[in-house]
Formats: structure tokens, sequence, C-alpha cells
């Protein structure tokens, strides 16, 4: 009996394989692929890459990342941003940046955060007024850069580079994910696109590498995450990292967790919009755990309801819809064969999506997250912040983020929407909504003496 083989999607061309489905509608693409099989070939031009589709093949890839390493389409073009970041670098480098950047993402660190989060919130939102129109994503990733600016720098940009950073980290995305699946030839041509790509990459890797340098020409007592990395550690002093592997760093942490927060608030917003019961429920569970004051970290434990909200929000929308990895020696999957050499893909918005994992996925449920259902649910099965040994090390500052400023703006503002069309996604990052509007009402937080009739429980 001869080695299982891996089925090739159809509907490729020839030269461009299939670029244009991907291109044309690349989540449609996707959920397409489960029909074909556990492992699935597809191709980008001339590149073969192996889909994993099955959820034990996916915890496979995760779990073992010495033989499924950093690699492929994805972390080729990351590393032009990023450089060798945390994200982006080898399994070679992985465990000693991880041990210098740890420090800095320590839990007892959340709290100070939560204070500095809450601040950011409330200005950026006191900034409002009654029956303004906002536009949601915009708001929510300048927010997200500077709740980033103040953890990371304690606020020393110039308001000048505060005001274009958010539309920089824009440009950065949309380049990147643009160019996620284009050949490397049609990548690199000189179209306005890739021009504000370029463009906003130099100026952002350019602004972190002249504070990371004053910084260190005139460290001060700052107990930020800057401060962190720039300190030597005592037991691995050799380890230290240069002033470019701090930009790498920095990079990498500021455009994916601005990123990330920015599309769950925006997603979680419009959600709760078109689900007023549930909306009804955390405006209760709110005004109950905080009584008209501003969000604390200590406030967390009642506001179980808010974390499954954006628990949901990251299960729909997560915001990466594919990686890669390359196959560092020969290895089996799902049962097949993988020589070393193959670049393997997952997607979590996939996984996220399966019906066997998760019961009816198209509809937005945080109740599918209290404690008694959600155990029913492997971790594997959920991985916004991916999952194994290169989990995100800021899933917990991301998730403290964005439980803080949902819970400050449900606070204070009613929000509707302009429209019961459903929200368009964004053509380069198809889980990132764009056109998303709502129009705001100012509200008064009541003082609640019972609690909300939502289940309650952590996220």
């Amino acid at each position: 009996m001869g080695q299982p083989t891996i089925p090739t999607a159809p509907g490729a061309l020839p030269l461009l394989g299939h670029l244009i489905p991907l291109m044309r509608d690349p989540l449609a693409f996707m959920r397409s692929l489960p029909g074909h099989g556990d492992l699935v070939r597809i191709r980008l031009g001339p590149l073969s890459v192996v889909m994993a589709c099955d959820p034990a093949a996916i915890r496979q890839v995760l779990r073992d990342d010495h033989t499924f390493d950093k690699g492929g389409f994805f972390y080729e073009r990351a590393a032009e941003v990023g450089g060798q970041g945390l994200v982006t670098c080898p399994h070679t480098l992985h465990r000693t940046q991880r041990r210098m950047c740890q420090p800095a993402f320590r839990t007892a660190r959340l709290p100070d955060h939560t204070t500095a989060m809450t601040a950011q919130a409330d200005t950026a939102s006191s900034g409002w007024h009654e029956g303004q129109t906002i536009d949601v994503p915009e708001e929510m990733m300048a927010l997200a850069v500077r709740n980033l600016t103040a953890t990371m720098f304690s606020d020393e940009l110039p308001p000048q580079t505060l005001q274009h950073m958010p539309h920089d980290v824009d440009a950065i995305v949309a380049g990147f994910f643009g160019r996620l699946i284009m050949p490397g030839a049609l990548s690199r041509l000189p179209l306005p696109a890739t021009r504000r790509y370029e463009q906003a990459l130099t100026r952002l890797r350019t602004t972190l590498a002249a504070v990371i340098t004053d910084r260190r020409a005139h460290p001060g007592d700052q107990d930020d995450l800057l401060s962190r990395l720039l300190t030597r550690d005592p037991h691995h002093p050799a380890t230290a990292l240069t002033d470019e592997e701090i930009t790498d760093q920095f990079i990498t942490f500021f455009i994916a967790g601005a990123e990330t927060v920015a599309s769950t608030l925006s997603w979680a917003l419009d959600l709760l919009t078109r689900h007023p019961d549930t909306l009804r429920d955390l405006r209760t569970e709110i005004d109950t755990a905080l009584a008209g004051r501003p969000v604390t970290y200590d406030d967390f434990p009642r506001l179980p309801l808010t974390g499954r909200v954006i628990t949901e929000t990251l299960r729909l929308y997560p915001a990466g819809w594919i990686y890669t990895r390359t196959a560092t020696t020969d290895t089996t999957l799902a049962g097949t064969p993988i020589p070393a050499g193959t670049t393997l893909a997952y997607s979590p918005y996939l996984l996220h999506h399966n019906p066997a994992v998760h019961p009816d996925p198209e509809r937005f449920d945080p109740d599918r997250w209290l404690p008694e259902r959600a155990k029913a649910t492997s971790r594997d099965h959920y991985i916004p912040f991916g999952g194994g040994p290169r989990k995100c090390i800021g899933d917990q500052f991301a998730l403290t983020e964005a439980t803080t400023t949902l819970a400050t703006i449900v606070q204070n503002w009613h929000l509707h929407p302009l429209t019961h069309c459903p929200v368009r996604t964004q053509r380069a990052t198809p889980v990132h909504p764009r056109d998303l509007r709502l129009r705001l009402n100012r509200r008064t937080p009541t003082t609640q003496t019972s609690p909300p009739s939502h289940g309650t429980g952590p996220a």
C-alpha cells in the first residue's frame, strides 16, 4: 500500500495557483479546504503550501516548535517588519529572547497597566460628544497606540508623533497582509500601497529607535517596558539586547499589540450593538461592579461577562487569519509523511469556525465561555494568540487592555449602528472591519444592587 498523498485544493490556475480565490475572498477559500482532507495542498504562484485543517494536526504543529519552526511566507514577510524579534526568530533564538522579555509581561505588572489603560480610555472617550458619529476602527487604533505608548515608554513621544503613529500602524498592517500571499517579485513592485507601507515602516522604526537611543543615553526612574528591556540581566549579562534588537522587539509588540486590540474592540462594539440583550446585561454588570468609578484590575473578577465578550469576539475574529511554519526534519502529520523543508500553514479563523469543536460557530454567544460550558472546549481549539511554546507573550496584556477599554466605553456611552447591514472587512486584512461607524449618546452609569441576569464566572 502506497504512502498517503496530500490532495490539492481545486481551482488552481497555471502560474498563479490559488492566488485569485485567496485575493477575492480568503476566508471563504479557507472554509472550503476541510472538505478536501485533514491536510490540503494550496499553491501561491510557484510555492506549494500544506494547510493543516484538522484540529489535532494544528495542535501538533503548535506544540512541537522544534520540528515545526517559524518559517514560510508569513514569517518571511513578518521579518521584513520585525527583524529577528520574539515573534519571528527561529527556535534556536526564541528561548533566550523570551526569557529576556518575560519580566516586562509578568502578571504582577497588570494592575499598574490597568490604571494607565483606564486613564487613556477616559481621556479618549471624554473627547467624544453627544450625538457624534465615530469611525470605530480609527478611534480604537488611536487608543491602542496611546495605551502602548503609556506602558512601553511612559508617554515620552511628542504629540505630532502620536498623531501619525496610528496611521503608520494601519499602513504597515495593510501592506503586510497585502504582500503576504504575493510572490516576492510582485510584492516589490512600486505600487502606491507598497510605498505607503515602506514609508510608514521606516518612520515607525526611526521613531522607536530614537526613543531607545535617548533612553539609553538619559536613563531615568521609569518602570516601563523599555526600561525592563534595557536592564541587563545579572544572571545572564552576556545576553543583553542591542539597540537594534530592542527596536525589533518594539516593532513587533507595537504593531501586533495595537492591531489585535483595535480590531477586537471594534468588532466587540459592533457585535454588542447588534445583540441588545447582551449589551443590556453587560451594562448591568459594569454598573454593578464599578458603581460609577473607573475600572481597576481588582474589578476583573466582577466583570466576567465583559471578559467573555472579549473571548468570544476573538473566537469569531482572530486578528491573524493564517500563519506558516517550516518542517525542520522529515516528520509525520495527520498520518502523512512531511519532508523536511515543507511549508505548512494553519488558520485560527478556520479552527474557530469549525462546528466540530465550536458548535454553531457563526453565532455570537459569549455564554459559550461560561465555566461549565467552556470546560468542554480544549485550549488547543482556541488560539487567537497562538499556542504551545510560541504562544504570544503579550496575551494577558492584550486581554487586560481590551477588557478595561470595553468596560470604560460601555460604562459611559450608548452606541448605535448607522445601518443594519453587516460590517464589511478589509480586503487585505479579511478579519478586520472597515466602514464601521457608530453614533454616540452619553449615558450616566447607575449603581446596581443586584447581579446581572447573565451567568457569572471568569472568561
